[in-house]
């Protein structure tokens, strides 16, 4: 590559109202916005970080800052792998590197990624932890949703009374719950065993980071997802064992180039793979789109939540997610 025009900002992306997992509540995301530039050609990424691992917008810009100049220079996807730690700040730099990759070959980034042409995806639409009855009436407003991610907090009877409410509300539905690292082992036999009842699909992160170990040989009729547990590709190996399916994240993991090593080396060793996302505009849902292609379960919902989505965007409809090449990713040159 020439040498590149690099411009980063920073943006506040509002959610409608606050959204509550295990230990957390959302009211909003601070995103780092990369460009880069050569001559007429553009490419931009989105990077919102990683808040649990302290990967903030003044970590996302420390990353860039030190990096500016090798950045500059043009690298490859593949030598931002070695330049950039994973995170935000990475994702945020390899989409733009795609992204003008695909305006130098006037095709693509799916075609630059070796895929056939992008399908819409059905994905989950999350409820926030709430009370039962709340949590069902969001679900019953998920008046499209074919698959409904509910957030977990920990406190084990709530927790199954909020699912038995919301497969009450939508018994059609796929139905996963992320637990968000709230439970510990002693939990999981009672959880497991309710949302067998209640023919839950997935059950997400249910142990902290770190308690792994825990999980190794534990039997669970409903398959278990790693997604704090599994940030890049070294953690995969980790996997066997403990858990099922993977949740790929590109803020986790350091941008699509990773994200895809990722989803073949996790069908290589078995397991199932599923793309997921920060909250964050359509900016950063269309390269996890790309990934979503070969991916069995998708959550990327997270436009939903925004008070204000980027124009164009994402389209949800019967379901699905459908991003354009209008989104991110096209190959066309830039419009000043």
């Amino acid at each position: 590559m020439s040498r590149l025009e690099l411009d980063v900002s920073v943006e506040t992306l509002r959610l409608a109202q606050p959204f509550r997992i295990s230990g957390h509540v959302f009211t909003g995301s601070d995103v780092v916005v990369v460009t880069l530039r050569d001559g007429d050609l553009r490419g931009s990424g989105e990077g919102g970080g990683v808040y649990y691992l302290g990967d903030d917008v003044a970590h996302m810009l420390y990353s860039i800052g030190a990096v500016r100049s090798a950045i500059e220079a043009g690298p490859t996807r593949e030598e931002l792998r070695s330049i950039m730690p994973a995170g935000g700040a990475r994702n945020a730099v390899d989409c733009a590197l795609w992204e003008l990759e695909a305006a130098r070959a006037g095709k693509p980034v799916w075609q630059l990624a070796g895929q056939a042409d992008p399908q819409p995806l059905r994905t989950t639409f999350t409820l926030g932890a709430d009370e039962p009855e709340v949590m069902a009436e969001g679900a019953r407003r998920y008046a499209d949703a074919r698959s409904i991610k509910v957030k977990l907090t920990g406190e084990l009877d709530l927790d199954i009374a909020r699912v038995e409410a919301i497969r009450a509300a939508r018994p059609d539905v796929w139905l996963g719950v992320d637990g968000n690292q709230g439970f510990v082992i002693d939990q999981l036999d009672q959880l497991v065993a309710a949302l067998e009842e209640q023919q839950v699909s997935l059950l997400e992160q249910p142990l902290a980071r770190g308690r792994e170990s825990d999980l190794y040989g534990y039997k669970s009729p409903v398959p278990i997802a790693g997604d704090e547990s599994l940030l890049t590709l070294e953690d995969l190996p980790g996997a066997i064992g403990c858990f099922d399916v993977v949740n790929i994240k590109l803020d986790k993991c350091g941008g699509l180039t990773e994200g895809l090593l990722m989803a073949a080396e996790a069908r290589r060793l078995g397991l199932g793979v599923m793309v997921g996302n920060m909250v964050g505009s359509s900016l950063a849902m269309a390269p996890a789109f790309v990934l979503g292609q070969g991916c069995d379960i998708v959550d990327l919902d997270g436009p939903t939540f925004l008070a204000e989505d980027r124009t164009p965007s994402v389209v949800y409809k019967d379901g699905n997610i459908t991003a354009g090449p209008e989104v991110w990713g096209s190959g066309k040159v830039a419009v000043a």
